[in-house]
């Protein structure tokens, strides 16, 4: 058995004669029905009833068929994973995440595409992790690296950060002076926050609840940079991803603190529509982020008194 004589069982079933096969391969009908014997006599098993001028499958011969398909599919994948890897890539890539990542991880993502991929559209959109999600399922934008967990059948989750979340205020604040800042050390303070609902603020309720506290929240934001600007005038504290504050704390602008017994960490992953095999589009994404990756401030270096920059 060969690939040739799958091919002809498959345009039998789909024009219905040997003749339309023979039409439809552009060989004659007698080198369809030669075909066809040698098959058979392979299998031992007719693969068709001949009814007068009509000719009917076999059960054989449709197992036959439903496996051309399959065979067929695989090679169609491979050829195209192949010559994708030769080509140069091309088109549109329409990328989705929130403040935080827009901010701190795309600039050198796609500097870093630009080098690599000079002939590459990109688009980026700013939204929350459930319009990404809209969008992205929509066909709207390729990809998003949203805040997770994101559990939905119908689309694929690669984990890739694991953020830390710290402590933020003035360098003039109370706490700027402690070694240590211990839970029972935010009981009475007025906080900024990202707002209700989002991801990164489960994390940081989870933590609130965990110690029994019930915070001020003067004001909560999906803008990390409203957080910083009201933490500046001393509004409140903030608890925000490192990579956000990172410049700033070494520039003397902000303190920045682990709360001591906690390590508070959100996790964001890329997300993209499930398929059968993956879009080269989506691979090299891919292979661009962990080459950039290294280049994240995702939390200080640490030492016994705490934070170090």
């Amino acid at each position: 058995m060969d690939l040739r004589q799958l091919e002809i069982l498959q345009a039998i079933a789909e024009t219905g004669s040997f003749t339309a096969c023979g039409r439809k391969l552009h060989v004659s009908q007698s080198a369809i029905s030669r075909q066809i014997l040698l098959l058979e006599d392979e299998l031992g098993e007719p693969l068709f009833l001949r009814v007068g001028r009509q000719v009917r499958m076999t059960p054989a011969a449709e197992s036959l068929v439903q496996l051309g398909q399959r065979v067929f599919q695989d090679v169609r994948e491979t050829v195209g994973a192949i010559t994708d890897r030769t080509r140069e890539l091309r088109g549109k890539l329409r990328l989705s995440g929130g403040m935080t990542v827009c901010l701190y991880v795309f600039p050198p993502l796609l500097k870093h595409l630009r080098r690599v991929h000079p002939h590459l559209d990109v688009r980026l959109t700013v939204a929350t992790a459930d319009r990404s999600v809209t969008e992205i399922r929509g066909g709207r934008v390729d990809a998003g690296l949203l805040t997770l967990p994101i559990d939905q059948a119908d689309l694929v989750t690669v984990p890739v950060l694991r953020e830390e979340l710290l402590l933020v205020t003035t360098p003039t604040h109370p706490l700027a002076k402690r070694r240590r800042v211990a839970p029972r050390d935010l009981a009475d303070l007025p906080f900024v926050l990202f707002e209700m609902g989002s991801a990164t603020r489960k994390v940081i309720d989870r933590f609130f609840a965990a110690e029994n506290i019930e915070p001020t929240i003067v004001m909560d934001t999906e803008n990390v940079e409203i957080i910083k600007a009201m933490v500046k005038t001393g509004l409140g504290v903030g608890i925000v991803p490192y990579q956000a504050v990172a410049r700033e704390v070494r520039a003397g602008q902000f303190f920045c603190a682990r709360i001591e017994g906690h390590e508070l960490v959100r996790e964001t992953g890329w997300v993209y529509t499930r398929a059968n095999r993956v879009p080269r589009m989506i691979d090299e994404l891919l292979i661009a982020f962990e080459a950039i990756r290294h280049r994240l401030r995702l939390a200080p270096k640490r030492r016994r008194e705490g934070v170090k920059e």
